[in-house]
């Protein structure tokens, strides 16, 4: 899901980290940070923090904690915040393409995926970015692991929405058909990969 979205600023002071580059610290600082953030974010009383959090990824700050997430494994805390991260850049950078992408979805995918996401319907670009927040809420005030789910639902029939564009570019623009076919896929992976992570959460796993 990474091509298509501005790459997380690289800051000079995670390379600066005594050891540098070394791999093992820094998927251990990934961790360190994913946890803290988590268990501050979930144990305050702070009406405002998850607001502030929000502003605070939205403006940019964090690309540089998102970058050292990016390194995790995709069964572990860090991972899943950057693939919740990556979802919500998905979402502001594109609202009007998601947005269609998805509402084509909802028409075509026959599961539950849909109820489970819970965007309003019809699903505009309002609606998708509603919805980015709802999930990012979920992860610090809900269940963690239903906040996953409805990331990788959102995911699926995102998916879904990409695939039946993909066959209607298919004869009169094959380029653009690709492009919605490898975003298909990145985001049917996505989705898989929030699921673990929520499976994972719940059997309190998810290091």
């Amino acid at each position: 899901m990474t091509e298509r979205f501005h790459r997380p600023a690289r800051v000079p002071h995670f390379n600066a980290v005594e050891g540098g580059e070394d791999p093992a610290q820094l998927l251990r600082i990934a961790r360190e940070t994913a946890h803290a953030l988590v268990n501050r974010m979930r144990d305050t009383d702070d009406p405002e923090a998850l607001e502030r959090l929000a502003a605070f990824t939205d403006e940019s700050a964090v690309d540089a904690v998102a970058e050292l997430w990016a390194r995790s494994s995709p069964k572990s805390l860090a991972g899943a915040l950057w693939r919740i991260y990556l979802l919500r850049v998905l979402i502001r950078q594109t609202p009007e393409l998601t947005s269609s992408l998805f509402q084509r979805g909802t028409e075509v995918l026959r599961t539950i995926d849909t109820m489970v996401a819970g965007a309003s319907a019809p699903t505009g670009p309002t609606e998708v970015q509603q919805l980015a927040d709802r999930i990012l809420h979920g992860l610090f005030r809900g269940d963690f692991a239903v906040a996953l789910e409805r990331a990788a639902a959102f995911c699926r029939v995102t998916a879904a929405g990409a695939t039946s564009f993909a066959d209607d570019y298919e004869a009169l623009n094959p380029e653009r058909s690709t492009e919605l076919t490898s975003r298909a896929l990145r985001l049917s992976q996505t989705a898989e990969e929030l699921t673990t992570e929520a499976r994972l959460w719940r059997a309190g796993s998810l290091d």
